[in-house]
């Protein structure tokens, strides 16, 4: 168990910070206009890689990885919320296990703490 722990902690920090670092690159025509109908523009955009960054450490230290998940869980709650509102199931359907994944964290609790 601890090892499944482990794994799902990396690929979380790991996806945050990814995420978090996409937001400063120059995004191709089909992400512009993904974040446009999100109603997310260029400039919210740092704001957004910062805090996804933010995250990505915090889920890597006992002292603020509960606190990271509970952030990471209402940003792709926030995510899901402007697809529904833009209309785009599709995307509010697929973010659904990666709201699964901080919450299954917060379950099985910080794993590198003896």
């Amino acid at each position: 168990m601890k090892i499944i722990s482990i794994l799902l902690v990396l690929i979380s920090s790991f996806l945050s910070l990814k995420h978090g670092w996409d937001a400063f690159q120059p995004a191709n025509a089909e992400q512009a206009k993904m974040m446009a109908d999100l109603g997310i523009t260029k400039t919210i955009m740092p704001f957004v890689g910062v805090v996804s960054i933010i995250i990505g450490f915090m889920l890597l230290f006992p002292q603020t990885f509960f606190i990271g998940n509970l952030l990471n869980a209402i940003m792709i709650v926030l995510i899901m919320a402007l697809s529904l509102n833009a209309g785009n199931y599709k995307m509010a359907l697929i973010e659904i296990p990666f709201l699964a994944l901080p919450l299954v964290l917060i379950w099985l609790k910080y794993p590198f703490k003896n």
